[in-house]
């Protein structure tokens, strides 16, 4: 039965394509090939994510998955007729409108989903909506060509904190917590970046998913599945990190490093991997023979498109304008540069003397593409607080003053984040330890035009009204810090200057008048 079954696949799969799919697979090639010379940075930008960040590095394997998908569908594909189909121009549009948003905010991420958006709305108007529906699976799976989930980082860090405290209290090792660190007799260990698990969750995440389409035919399972593989691998990556550290308070940080070093990696990836799977098994309800499209839906799908009303040739014309509108508009060019303050010194404010910036532990905030960085300290009788001051003329690709690794928190420095502080009106809070166990407050506005804050979303929206406006723009990177002494918080002595320099919003105006 199963070699007749296999017989008459292969029989089918030899049948050679007709002429209308030929055309119509001509018709797609070369519109997948003009969307990735025209969208050629964001496509590289996307291919270097793959492959030099580790968190991505399992996208690599995506395209060839996409691939598998498509041939697994090839005998019910060569009996639906494909043909021109507008409602496609709609994802076209989505797609161009959210690139040219994403190319005015500076927003990398919105400009790699509108490639994909372009290459799956593409794919619906030359293909037609019965291929479209045969396709579905691939098409959706797409979306996970787009590198994203970086942001989840913080979160998982504080979640694989907890866990390991629960662990540990468990355990009987004395322990205490503040933000990421966590403090036991042994050492001080940190929930770095490195150690929150995004990578395997990312991965575990677009593998459920497939695995869920591939090996299960209820909808209740799929979702279960992919629940496992989002819960999972947090919960394993919690007892990973409390893992070394119970090593540690064993047998000693060499021995723990070690054991870390070698285990955290593709042993652990396997491992949990292995435990979603032999926890989903006996769930599995897909036979290997079964077809991924059902036989009724797809003889359906083959009827519908032979009566399908053709449509007409500006399908192409329309969807080749819409390729080339974000092109255009690119174009034109960005805003002129802004005016900056020709006074390369921070103001003088009330009741401070500003004295030469030397901390006993060195500090400096990143602030790449700016056009004049400043730095004093500020010193009101035992009071000292740090001001930094990054100008930028306008912002554009590279030069986002939100953008990743700008601020206080170099990625690439000493220093690292321990928690968000108490609320700061206009702006964000936040705690971060250096070299030596040196912990600094941190005060930090973004001003853009006129306006001041600590919300990234409100700067991306300030930014985005002006480039698709052409005004020019100053914009700056305002932080405030000082040194905790003890463990007094530095939180006092920051208001208090921020307070007499009459506010953020008039400390920046000081600083881009010159005065």
């Amino acid at each position: 039965m199963a070699s007749r079954a296999a017989d008459s696949a292969r029989t089918v799969n030899s049948v050679p394509l007709s002429p209308v799919w030929r055309a119509a697979l001509i018709r797609l090639a070369l519109a997948w090939a003009v969307i990735l010379l025209v969208f050629a940075r964001d496509a590289a930008d996307m291919a270097k994510i793959w492959w030099d960040s580790s968190t991505f590095n399992h996208i690599l394997l995506i395209p060839f998955i996409l691939g598998w998908l498509v041939m697994q569908r090839a005998q019910e594909l060569k009996a639906i007729a494909p043909s021109l189909w507008w409602p496609g121009l709609l994802v076209m549009a989505a797609a161009a409108a959210g690139w040219v948003l994403g190319e005015a905010a500076g927003v990398s991420l919105a400009r790699h989903l509108a490639l994909v958006l372009f290459l799956q709305g593409s794919t619906l108007a030359l293909l037609g909506p019965h291929v479209g529906r045969a396709l579905t699976f691939p098409l959706a799976y797409a979306f996970f060509l787009v590198p994203v989930g970086e942001e989840l980082v913080p979160p998982l860090q504080t979640i694989t904190a907890d866990i390991s405290m629960l662990l540990l209290g468990w355990t009987g090792i004395p322990a205490h917590i503040e933000g990421v660190f966590i403090s036991t007799p042994t050492a001080l260990f940190r929930v770095a970046e490195a150690c929150s698990g995004v990578k395997f969750l990312i991965a575990m995440i677009a593998y459920g998913v497939l695995v869920a389409n591939v090996c299960f035919s209820s909808w209740p399972r799929r979702f279960g599945i992919v629940a496992l593989s989002i819960v999972v691998p947090i919960l394993a990556n919690g007892v990973r990190a409390f893992g070394t550290i119970y090593i540690a308070h064993l047998h000693g940080l060499d021995f723990a490093a070690g054991f870390d070093h070698v285990f955290y990696g593709w042993i652990f990836f396997a491992l949990v991997l292995i435990l979603v799977m032999a926890i989903g098994w006996r769930f599995f309800d897909r036979q290997v023979t079964d077809p991924f499209i059902d036989p009724s839906v797809a003889r359906r799908l083959a009827e519908q498109s032979r009566t399908v009303v053709r449509q007409d040739r500006a399908v192409v014309a329309g969807a080749a304008l819409l390729v080339a509108a974000p092109l255009g508009w690119a174009l034109l060019g960005v805003p002129d540069p802004a005016e900056l303050p020709r006074r390369e010194t921070l103001p003088h404010i009330r009741g401070w003397q500003q004295i030469v910036y030397a901390p006993a532990t060195p500090w400096t905030p990143r602030a790449d593409g700016s056009n004049r960085r400043l730095i004093a300290t500020y010193q009101k009788g035992r009071q000292r607080v740090d001001v930094y001051a990054a100008l930028f003329d306008g912002q554009s690709e590279g030069r986002e003053i939100t953008g990743y690794g700008q601020g206080a928190l170099d990625p690439d420095g000493r220093w690292s984040w321990v928690e968000q502080g108490p609320g700061l009106t206009g702006g964000r809070a936040d705690v971060i330890t250096g070299p030596g166990r040196v912990v600094r407050d941190v005060a930090t506005f973004y001003r853009v035009g006129d306006m001041v804050t600590g919300s990234n979303l409100d700067v991306r929206v300030e930014s985005l009204k002006a480039r698709l406006l052409g005004q020019s723009q100053p914009a700056m990177i305002l932080i405030v810090s000082a040194e905790r002494i003890g463990d007094a918080s530095a939180r006092p002595s920051i208001d208090a200057l921020v307070r007499d320099a009459g506010g953020p919003q008039q400390l920046s105006d000081m600083i881009l008048a010159g005065r």
